[in-house]
């Protein structure tokens, strides 16, 4: 989570772990990333568990439809090359797609968000 993290915010984006980030920029462009537990998995047959998988979701949001597509083209770059975590060779994010763009008008003014979600793996 904190190479996707740095990724992230490495490529310009101001991006919270579970929600808006503690301080959302003039722009109300962000990122909220969602991670679940991941997965160990086994090498071959003789069961060593040194590859792992897990799933994140990058909720892109803005004010905008063009600043929140903006914001999921960002997370796109940021996130297309390997990940570095220490002791580990990590695979390039898959990835997997997700819903279409939607609008909140239960906050005002009303946000665009649109989650992009991927699949990541990695192995020692």
């Amino acid at each position: 989570m904190d190479a996707v993290l740095a990724a992230l915010t490495t490529g310009g984006l101001a991006v919270g772990e579970g929600g808006a980030p503690p301080s959302v920029p003039a722009t109300g462009v962000y990122a909220a990333l969602y991670v679940d537990p991941g997965q160990s998995l086994p090498e071959s047959l003789a069961d060593q568990r040194t590859n792992f998988a897990l799933s994140f979701q990058v909720t892109c949001v803005g004010p905008t439809p063009e600043k929140c597509r903006w914001a999921a083209q960002r997370a796109r770059m940021a996130l297309h090359a390997p990940l570095a975590v220490a002791g580990r060779t990590a695979w390039r994010p898959e990835e997997l797609g997700g819903p279409p763009m939607q609008r909140d008008d239960d906050v005002s003014p009303p946000l665009y968000y649109l989650p992009v979600q991927y699949r990541l793996q990695s192995t020692s």
